[in-house]
């Protein structure tokens, strides 16, 4: 009896000191988890969300909560061979700067910042489609003329609600244009929701290398006379230059009007915008950038038009944003232009791009732009002063009701009367 309590004694013993060592490990660990929970919460107290403004976030923030969630990473994570430093780190910027929930203010990774860069030099491989974040949500600002994504029938204000079967909810713009991005000759899957309709509509784009003109002109002979239409996708760098030679151009025979088309078009450099309403304006403001401190600053034409005098008709649809509003919103103001169409985006914020070591950036919402009747173009965008739309029917079956007005309204030469405040300068 002995000799049996003496080997239960030997096989129970090493068995009770192993469960022992088991939960000594098991409630060591929780406290030390416990601590460090206790750390953090302690580490989130104070006036970190009080409303303040932080001026040296170096010396008026601790950024142990980084280091402590970064350790808590390495310690507990189940697969640490997955944490790369360099993606960790800009994630956590990304973060940082989406979190202030401005859509247009985001920190841009190296590949990132490349690509934006090619895409206002015309040159990227994708679908063709301008996207911004409004309310957690996708939006197509404008699909780029000529694009597999308009070939697609994507529209302005459509919602990415899903790309290749994953739901966008929850991620950034960078990472749901990532994934829409891809080598040409591949396909990406998109799920759409459409204003007004209750179903999303399933489409599957090919990809393509997306060369952009930023403008196309043409001469439209009528019995009446001729048209000067110059379409302009986007305000690149030379979208100036290209412009004044076809104004110049199609100027050498007698128009009866120009018809200037930003319609789909999302933008580019403010300074474009400038040029562009210095050949129609003899003088006077262009745009004024208000900051969130000081006087607004005030851009004027140059001086030196090309043409005040011809009839001008101006083409805006809900993919007219930015660049393309300061131009519209500018003729519109000075009773230079007729403005056709439907109301635009309201994309009237200033982004400044700061580079950074590396190859990343961070652009940032610096200021808003008003017209030179002080409209709030982030506010209102620009109403028209002839309401036309354009139907996705209109689109499919290849009609152009805003266009055939605006060449109507040019070969009739309708006097323009727009309800709206003389510009004071």
């Amino acid at each position: 009896m002995k000799r049996i309590t003496h080997a239960l004694t030997i096989i129970l013993l090493p068995l009770a000191t192993l469960l022992l060592g088991l939960q000594l490990g098991i409630r060591l660990e929780q406290n030390q988890l416990q601590n460090q929970f206790q750390e953090l919460e302690f580490l989130y107290k104070g006036g970190a969300g009080s409303g303040q403004t932080i001026m040296n976030p170096a010396e008026e923030v601790d950024p142990a909560i980084l280091w402590s969630i970064w350790r808590l990473l390495l310690a507990h994570y189940i697969h640490p061979e997955e944490l790369k430093v360099e993606s960790m780190l800009y994630g956590a910027v990304a973060g940082m700067v989406q979190s202030i929930g401005d859509p247009y203010s985001m920190f841009m990774t190296p590949s990132e910042n490349k690509e934006f860069h090619e895409s206002l030099n015309g040159t990227l491989q994708g679908i063709g489609a301008e996207l911004t974040s409004r309310d957690g949500m996708i939006v197509i600002v404008a699909p780029i003329k000529g694009s597999p994504a308009a070939r697609a029938g994507l529209l302005p204000e459509d919602i990415i609600v899903a790309v290749d079967g994953e739901e966008t909810q929850g991620q950034t713009l960078q990472q749901v244009v990532g994934r829409i991005r891809g080598p040409k000759g591949t396909r990406v899957r998109l799920a759409i929701q459409r204003e007004g309709e209750w179903a999303t509509q399933e489409m599957e784009i090919l990809r393509a290398e997306i060369n952009v003109p930023s403008v196309e002109h043409e001469r439209k002979e009528t019995g009446s006379g001729a048209i000067g239409y110059i379409a302009i996708n986007q305000f690149a760098e030379h979208t100036n230059k290209e412009v004044e030679r076809v104004l110049k151009e199609l100027k050498e025979e007698p128009l009866k009007g120009i018809i200037l088309d930003v319609r789909f078009n999302g933008g580019g450099y403010l300074d474009r915008a400038v040029d562009l309403a210095s050949m129609f304006l003899q003088q006077g403001k262009v745009v004024s950038v208000a900051r969130r401190e000081g006087e607004p600053e005030t851009h004027y034409v140059y001086g030196r038009p090309i043409d005040t005098d011809t009839p001008l008709v101006i083409l805006i649809n809900q993919g007219s944003a930015s660049a393309s509003e300061i131009l519209a919103g500018a003729l519109q103001d000075h009773k230079r232009a007729t403005v056709i169409g439907e109301q635009s985006f309201g994309k009237g914020t200033v982004q400044e791009i700061f580079e950074l070591p590396g190859g990343s950036s961070l652009r940032v919402t610096v200021a808003k732009w008003l017209t030179p009747n002080g409209r709030d173009l982030s506010k209102e965008g620009v109403e028209p002063d002839i309401v036309v739309v354009r139907t996705p029917q209109d689109m499919e079956e290849e009609r152009d009701p805003q266009l055939d007005r605006a060449i109507e309204w040019l070969l009739a030469r309708e006097p323009l009367q727009p309800a709206r405040a003389e510009i004071t300068d």
